[in-house]
């Protein structure tokens, strides 16, 4: 037997891994001040057609229940935020910073950089109309990168204005009804052939492709470019309004980040949905927002192809595997006397293991040193008395069982 198509298997040193970039990605955003949440892997059907429309069934993992409901398992959480939100916003003082780190899942043809399961880092900023929280945003999306080792030569955030497009829609008299399906093909232009998106485009072709050739103008976008410069952080972003997003919710300012080698998928994107929460919530709320989400499959190929990135995750993954303490028991009647003293050491914090079993001692220290322990105690003959042995030196001194505590304080702090 083995996993299904599209979901994995995360052995021990995977877990690791996988910690490694939860804690990064949990660390800048409390920094940021944002607090993490989080819902429940199952919701109704019905929240994922009233965002994306029926089509979306199709890339669900959906099915009737139990009691008879249509319930699919959540393939992303905007929709989810917005139930959350529009039911207790009041409990809350305005604007919501909010993160989660959970998993997803779509029934999609896999890819490269897409399983059809896969763990996600989601921002959101509720309640905040202002600019500055589209800023705050993309700066999050760049520290949570650089926290990794990546640097403005290995990424590109590629930012554009929703509004620039629907204004230019307007200009042009083209019917409302038809600019999701306009976006949509803007958003696939560089994607697919020029002569193949002109095709699509009909009259628009010409006006189009001279934008996107040439770049378009836009206010919003040089005062976002203005003030991460004044963080530091320009040289990670291009105004570049190719950039669109082909979900027809978002409103204003969207983004998506990328290798700067454009081998990979984007490694997270996300922008201004101002709309969403009151068509989500059937008008009983409506609060601007915006948010990004970062998933874990791009983002874990991009830190192996990059070799500092890749060293410090191989780093942290050795670190975990690392016990503090290893207790050799050479003498079986002193084990229980081991036990209290490893119970008393695992009460203080200390990662401590030792053998279930009785064992050759030569044997136990050839463990301590395959499971990376800093230091060895040694019960045997010398009791009360133990043996503490410096396994990176090889020193050893005997302590006695009163002062063990106190001594390993001083060796380990």
């Amino acid at each position: 037997m083995q996993a299904l198509p599209g979901f994995r298997d995360f052995l021990p040193g995977d877990c690791a891994g996988r910690n490694y970039i939860f804690s990064r990605w949990r660390d800048v955003a409390l920094r940021y001040g944002f607090v993490e949440w989080d819902g429940p892997i199952l919701e109704p059907t019905e929240l994922y057609k009233k965002k994306s429309g029926p089509e979306i069934v199709t890339q669900l993992f959906s099915f009737a229940d139990k009691g008879e409901r249509e319930v699919a398992m959540r393939p992303e959480l905007t929709p989810t935020l917005a139930r959350v939100v529009a039911a207790h916003e009041r409990e809350f003082k305005k604007p919501l910073k909010w993160f989660s780190i959970g998993r997803f899942f779509r029934y999609e043809k896999q890819q490269r950089g897409r399983l059809r399961e896969h763990f996600q880092l989601n921002c959101d900023i509720v309640g905040e109309a202002e600019m500055a929280a589209d800023v705050e945003l993309v700066a999050l999306a760049i520290d949570v990168l650089r926290v990794f080792g990546f640097n403005e030569h290995d990424v590109i955030v590629r930012i554009s204005d929703r509004q620039f497009w629907t204004d230019f829609l307007q200009e042009h008299d083209v019917p409302v009804e038809r600019w999701d399906e306009l976006m949509q093909i803007i958003d696939k232009s560089e994607r697919e052939s020029p002569d193949k998106t002109a095709e699509k485009l009909g009259k628009l072709a010409d006006p189009v492709q001279t934008i996107l050739s040439r770049g378009g103008k836009s206010e919003k976008l040089d005062r976002v470019v203005n003030d991460l410069r004044a963080r530091g952080l320009a040289n990670f972003v291009e105004a570049d309004v190719r950039i669109v997003r082909g979900l027809a919710y978002y409103t204003g300012i969207v983004f998506e980040v990328f290798d700067r080698t454009g081998k990979l998928r984007a490694i997270a994107g996300g922008g201004r949905y101002d709309n969403l929460i009151g068509q989500l919530s059937d008008g009983a709320v409506s609060m601007p927002a915006l948010g990004f989400a970062m998933g874990d499959v791009v983002l874990g190929e991009m830190i192996r192809e990059h070799p500092a990135a890749r060293e410090k995750l191989e780093a942290a993954v050795r670190a975990g595997k690392k016990i503090d303490l290893y207790i050799v028991i050479a003498k079986e009647e002193r084990r229980g006397d081991a036990m209290a003293q490893i119970q008393a050491l695992r009460e203080r914090n200390y990662k401590v293991d030792y053998p279930l079993l009785p064992t050759k001692v030569p044997k136990q220290f050839q463990t301590a040193e395959q499971l990376g322990a800093r230091v060895a105690i040694l019960f045997g003959d010398e009791w009360p008395g133990v043996g503490v042995k410096d396994l990176a030196t090889g020193d050893q001194q005997l302590v006695s069982k009163d002062d063990l505590l106190t001594h390993l304080e001083r060796m380990l702090r």
